[in-house]
């Protein structure tokens, strides 16, 4: 199947801004449109290696990000449009690829009800998946970003899609959101991540994405078993520590970091049950990102528990 960078360049921006290029991200297909030149860098350097959808395959989620005419040009203004619907407002020009990414996790976010979805990043190793629910701030992304460039594999930095009635979740692959220090920090770290456009003055800082399917099975859609769960925290004023947390007090702390758990219903509290039956859970607290990798490392391999 072929993907993004196998198409010429001026082939790629043709679909672009007529809305013919549709993207295979993990179980879903999202149609793509844009004029502005900064989505076309981010696509191109954060997109590379995903699959073009089939031409006859169901487009789930049709996008288009763009500047309506020569005022919203001359104004710095750009709308999002789903489905022709206009849900966030007017843009700022310099803010349309971070739009873009989180206009991409809200489609997600308000749809794809088969799931029970939590507000989680998914990182797995050896073909067994670890779920990390947090809140903003609390340092998710960051440490998914650190696994992802020490040869972890990231199924998403944003969604756990873990079909009811199973202990698995579904891939969805998608670039890992990064914000303000976090963003020098992966720098460091690593100096051949890949980074797509930075967005400045945001409701949540300074924002830029990371390319994160660096493994060589990114887009299998296989969904993997789910073994652990950890909610890291990043804290320069608590002991760094790994804590085995309850499955009952993780079953609320989980419940609370999904999007649709109530909207479920029972189906809902079922679904969570059987995650939770089989999952060790834990608490990461860190403020050195190296000692938190290995911390994960040996948590996945068995040496600590």
């Amino acid at each position: 199947m072929p993907k993004l960078n196998d198409l010429p360049e001026g082939e790629y921006k043709a679909l672009l801004r007529a809305g013919k290029l549709r993207l295979q991200i993990g179980p879903y297909n999202y149609g793509l449109q844009s004029n502005l030149p900064q989505i076309d860098k981010g696509l191109a350097a954060l997109y590379a290696d995903y699959h073009l959808a089939n031409p006859e395959d169901f487009t789930d989620y049709n996008i288009c990000m763009h500047h309506t005419g020569p005022i919203t040009r001359l104004r710095h203004r750009v709308e999002f449009l789903f489905d022709n619907q206009n849900p966030f407002g007017v843009i700022e020009t310099q803010n349309a690829y971070a739009f873009l990414e989180w206009g991409m996790n809200w489609c997600v976010s308000i749809h794809a009800n088969e799931y029970l979805k939590l507000h989680a990043a998914v990182i797995a190793r050896n073909g067994r998946a670890i779920l990390m629910p947090g809140i903003p701030g609390a340092g998710k992304s960051t440490l998914c970003a650190a696994l992802g460039l020490s040869g972890w594999r990231v199924l998403s930095d944003e969604h756990a899609l873990i079909p009811p009635g199973s202990a698995e979740v579904v891939p969805l692959p998608r670039p890992v959101s990064l914000k303000n220090a976090s963003i020098a920090l992966i720098r460091g770290f690593d100096s051949s991540a890949v980074l797509g456009p930075t967005s400045g003055d945001t409701h949540k800082g300074i924002v830029a994405h990371m390319k994160a399917d660096l493994a060589s099975d990114s887009h299998d859609r296989t969904p993997l078993p789910v073994t652990t769960m950890v909610f890291p925290r990043y804290s320069t004023e608590e002991p760094q520590g790994l804590f085995r947390r309850s499955r009952s007090q993780s079953f609320i702390l989980a419940a609370y970091h999904s999007f649709n758990y109530s909207l479920l219903g029972s189906k809902g509290f079922q679904a969570m049950s059987t995650l939770l039956d089989a999952t060790e859970c834990y608490d990461l607290v860190y403020r050195d990102l190296d000692w938190a990798l290995k911390a994960m490392e040996q948590l996945h391999d068995g040496s600590i528990g």
